[in-house]
């Protein structure tokens, strides 16, 4: 009794630490690519790395290299790339400070384009996967669909919702999810000819407080196929533009009022989604499927990619804001006032991902 009990709790712990591992592990990829663009081109132009580090905080595994400190940090939501002369004065020839102002533009850059360059890739993977797309073509619609009585058909092809454009099925759901009420105003191409509706209505459900527009109508699901390879390399760069511009519409709707600052998700709350996913993705009880994992994974890849590249202090953008302003006056900001600006910004990044994971471990407590 107590050795099935002992192997009962043994297989419940196992259950839920496995996908959390795994999701941790995914994280840490992601961060490892930006983090390697950093690398790959501070090394290219000859700059010196003083350390490579996966996370934060005391070491769990280090290397010293020729010229670099490689290690693996205990806590794992993050790293950094320490370049000589980035932050501090040096007279080195290998210093930061020392390249070209295009050549540490690249190096700073590089991080958030590898990013999002694995989310396109991780979008593709997703794709063949599935197999297929949804486009924005209505097919059919339930029984009794309010927005076909407001005047959607068979057949329409959705060109905008709500003045904004609407290039694939993701950019339909996120604009649907985050109206304000019920009743959007659309542009759908019917037959060659262009028409505006501008009340079309749908019933909505609460969910914890928020109303939400039920989807009445089915879009059609377009099958990719080695034959026409174009089609694919299309969906995939339009689906990944759409994962993008839909960090940019949340921003804009959290700006807003749209969407509270509760809503937000800090690393807590992307390895618990990540994890969640990955444990359904495997469950054979579950509709999720290895696909939605890389599609997780794009979002996450894709979102980390343009936040870096937002000209914020203690960004990637930040830093090339610096970099542009000495590029167009021909001379560079004074070291000190930058790392002040850098410093103030880190604090209230640091700030609000406190904030941020305070509501991912609520949520978590709460169940939610």
């Amino acid at each position: 009794m107590m050795v099935a009990s002992f192997t009962d709790v043994v297989a419940k712990i196992w259950h839920t630490a496995w996908p959390i591992a795994v999701a941790i592990l995914l994280f840490g990829i992601v961060v490892v690519i930006h983090e390697f663009g950093h690398f790959f081109f501070a090394k290219l132009f000859k700059v010196q790395v003083n350390e490579f580090s996966v996370g934060f905080g005391p070491a769990l595994l280090k290397k010293q290299g020729k010229d670099t400190l490689y290690a693996l940090r205990l806590v794992p939501f993050g790293g950094y790339c320490a370049m000589e002369g980035e932050d501090t004065d040096s007279q080195s020839d290998r210093s930061f400070q020392k390249k070209r102002a295009w050549q540490r533009m690249l190096i700073i850059a590089a991080g958030a384009i590898n990013n999002l360059l694995l989310g396109l890739i991780l979008v593709g993977i997703m794709l063949s996967i599935q197999g297929s797309f949804f486009t924005t073509q209505i097919y059919g619609f339930v029984k009794d669909a309010p927005s076909y009585q407001s005047g959607l058909r068979p057949g329409d092809t959705i060109v905008s919702v709500d003045g904004r454009r609407v290039f694939c099925a993701s950019d339909l759901s996120y604009m649907m999810m985050a109206s304000k009420d019920n009743t959007l105003a659309m542009v759908v191409d019917r037959d060659g000819e262009t028409v505006k509706l501008d009340g079309v209505t749908f019933a909505t459900q609460e969910v914890d407080g928020k109303t939400y527009i039920q989807a009445d109508f089915a879009v059609m699901n377009e099958k990719m196929s080695v034959k026409k390879p174009l089609t694919f390399i299309k969906s995939t760069v339009m689906e990944s533009f759409s994962v993008g511009r839909v960090v940019w519409m949340s921003l804009i709707d959290l700006i807003g009022g749209r969407f509270g600052m509760n809503e937000l998700m800090g690393p807590v709350g992307v390895v618990s989604t990540v994890s969640e996913t990955v444990s359904n993705a495997v469950s054979k009880d579950s509709n999720v499927g290895l696909d939605m994992v890389f599609y997780i994974m794009a979002m996450i890849t894709i979102n980390l990619g343009i936040v870096n590249l937002m000209p914020l202090p203690a960004l990637d953008g930040g830093r090339l804001v610096f970099l542009l302003f000495e590029v167009i006056f021909r001379r560079p900001v004074p070291q000190k006032y930058e790392g002040w600006v850098h410093g103030a910004g880190l604090v209230l990044l640091l700030g609000l991902i406190l904030v941020i994971t305070g509501n991912d471990i609520i949520r978590l407590i709460r169940g939610g």
